[in-house]
């Protein structure tokens, strides 16, 4: 049982670091091109008919976060979600484990961090650096699959302040439809095992939230997988506001795409 235990923690180190090389490896090929990533950020960058989450993720942002507000943003990535929170005038700590993403975020928005109240840190989402009930709000975007969902769940329980928030937007992984997807990326090798593992169910979000007191969950795209069909009969803009509409009607979790958080200790 020992030995089981060593290779699958060694298989976990071993995904971890061809997850950070990777995002290293597309990072440093934006510092080469000295150019930035991008001109749009948030939800301006996501495709309409899958932009609808991420909306709701930022409204969320507006209404819970301020100025005076202590914010841990982890797995941030090269920080395409980073300005929603830097546009508040909260106080924020960008974290990830690639440090050419952290590189990019910072060419990315030095400009626009106009207060000097944005820092980036080199963290493990599984072993966060900070003291317990260290920050107001801990936020992510897609990226709690990127480590030990017993880990990562109680890392970030345990550095909010009481009374204090979690708010993520991420995938789901219910639908058969969307797992074989995923699985399909993992035999290309472009996501390891652990991140397929680690994909939220419904199942972890029941388990994730009995740890908070007060929990909201909103499902969306429930006929995602129709959409690529439907915008070419409909447009997307048409197939977006079908797809909002079904989601809204029915509330169908298992079959949902991606899932919005929101979680009060």
């Amino acid at each position: 049982a020992e030995s089981l235990m060593e290779k699958q923690s060694d298989r976990n180190i071993n995904d971890k670091l061809m997850e950070k090389n990777r995002y290293d490896s597309r990072a440093l090929a934006i510092l080469k091109k000295k150019e930035l990533e991008s001109s749009k950020f948030g939800s301006a960058s996501i495709p309409l008919v899958l932009r609808s989450p991420y909306l709701f993720y930022e409204e969320k942002i507006k209404e819970l976060l301020n100025p005076s507000c202590k914010v841990l943003e982890i797995g941030s990535g090269t920080g395409l979600h980073t300005y929603s929170l830097i546009k508040t005038g909260a106080h924020v700590t960008a974290t990830d484990i690639s440090p050419n993403s952290l590189k990019v975020l910072e060419k990315n928005l030095i400009k626009k961090n106009t207060q000097g109240k944005l820092v980036t840190m080199i963290a493990d989402m599984e072993q966060l650096p900070f003291e317990n009930k260290s920050f107001d709000v801990v936020t992510s975007v897609g990226s709690i699959s990127y480590g030990d969902e017993k880990k990562v769940d109680s890392e970030i329980h345990r550095i909010i302040k009481p009374t204090g928030y979690f708010i993520c937007v991420d995938s789901l992984n219910n639908n058969p439809i969307y797992r074989l997807n995923r699985y399909i990326h993992y035999l290309k090798k472009e996501r390891s095992k652990q991140t397929l593992l680690n994909m939220p169910t419904i199942q972890r979000i029941v388990s994730l939230t009995s740890r908070y007191k007060k929990v909201e969950v909103k499902y969306f795209g429930s006929i995602q997988f129709m959409t690529p069909l439907l915008s070419k009969l409909l447009g997307s803009t048409s197939t977006t506001n079908l797809s909002n509409k079904v989601d809204k009607i029915f509330n169908i979790k298992k079959s949902a795409f991606k899932f919005v958080l929101t979680a009060q200790t």
